[in-house]
């Protein structure tokens, strides 16, 4: 009898695991690179929702035809932005300016997790500056949170 019961009860716990829906959300941090101070940094959050399939078409060997979907539709209105410091003011690297970063993104990581989110990846790339006629660069983080549906 006991074992029917252990087995009972593993049973619906893990059949509620395996129906439980999760969500997924993306923070973007967007860090200037470029030299003198002259970029901008920020930390976006879509607050707005968008369905990739209104933006999707399937290209075949029969069908080859564009996607026609407007530009503008899948732009958001509604995102949070907050400010950022750039990696660089007039002086160079500036050390303080990247602890400052680290500071607000661990405020936004935190909140996230105190509202059930968890941080599952984490993603970065740069692209840098190429030299003395360049003057471009940024470094960005994308963090995918998930949580299981409310």
């Amino acid at each position: 009898m006991k074992h029917i019961l252990f087995a009972l009860f593993f049973g619906l716990i893990f059949s509620n695991e395996t129906q439980a829906q999760v969500e997924y959300k993306v923070i973007t941090s967007v860090e200037s690179i470029v030299p003198n101070g002259l970029g901008r940094s920020r930390l976006i959050s879509s607050v707005e929702e968008k369905n990739y399939k209104d933006y999707t078409t399937e290209q075949t060997e029969d069908d080859n035809t564009r996607n026609k979907s407007d530009r503008g539709d899948i732009r958001v209105k509604d995102f949070e932005e907050t400010k950022l410091l750039n990696f660089y003011n007039i002086g160079g690297i500036r050390f303080q300016n990247i602890a400052a970063n680290d500071a607000v993104l661990s405020s936004k990581i935190n909140t996230m997790v105190q509202e059930g989110w968890e941080l599952a990846f984490v993603t970065s790339a740069v692209e840098s500056d190429s030299g003395k006629d360049d003057g471009q660069g940024i470094f960005i983080t994308r963090y995918i949170f998930k949580r299981n549906k409310l």
